[in-house]
C-alpha cells in the first residue's frame, strides 16, 4: 500500500489548475489547489504537503515572493510551472528555492514524470508485516547466520 502524497497546486488559471490536478491525481497524489499566492502560502504550512507546484504569474503577488515564503514554511520540493522561459527567469526561480522548473505549455507526461521524480511514491508498511522481523540477506552466507 502506498502512502498518500499531497501536492499543493498554486495556479490562478482555472483550466491549467484543472489540468495539473487531473495529471497529478492520476499520478497518485492528493491534490490541493489554490488560485492565489496568499492562499498558497497559507496552505503550504500544512506538514502533509509533500510537493508544491507554483506559477510565477499570480494575480496578488510575485511567484518568487510566494516561493520564498513557502520555502520558509516547508521542506517540500517546489516545482515552478510558468510561462516565463528566459534563462534569467529560470535562474531567478532556482534562486527562489525551486527544485525544478517546467515551462508552459507542458506535456502532461513531463509533469507526471517530474512530480514523481521530485516526490517518489513510498510504500507504507502493510498491517500484516508491521511486526514481522526483518531479515537481511547480507548477514547470511550458505545458510549460516552471522548476526
Amino acid at each position: 500500500m502506498e502512502q498518500q502524497r499531497v501536492c499543493l497546486v498554486v495556479e490562478d488559471n482555472d483550466d491549467i489548475r484543472g489540468l495539473i490536478t487531473v495529471v497529478l491525481t492520476r499520478a497518485g497524489f492528493e491534490v490541493r489547489a489554490v488560485a492565489s499566492g496568499a492562499e498558497g502560502i497559507a496552505a503550504a504550512a500544512d506538514p502533509a504537503v509533500s510537493l508544491v507546484t507554483l506559477d510565477l504569474g499570480l494575480p496578488d503577488m510575485d511567484g518568487h515572493v510566494v516561493a520564498r515564503a513557502v520555502r520558509a514554511l516547508s521542506k517540500a520540493p517546489l516545482l515552478f510551472l510558468t510561462a516565463r522561459s528566459e534563462e534569467d527567469d529560470v535562474l531567478a526561480g532556482m534562486a527562489s528555492g525551486a527544485a525544478a522548473y517546467l515551462t508552459k505549455p507542458f506535456h502532461p507526461k513531463e509533469l507526471k514524470d517530474l512530480a514523481n521524480r521530485l516526490c517518489p511514491a513510498v510504500s507504507a508498511p502493510s498491517a500484516q508485516n508491521v511486526d514481522a522481523p526483518q531479515i537481511s540477506q547480507a548477514n547470511h552466507i550458505n545458510g549460516k547466520s552471522f548476526c
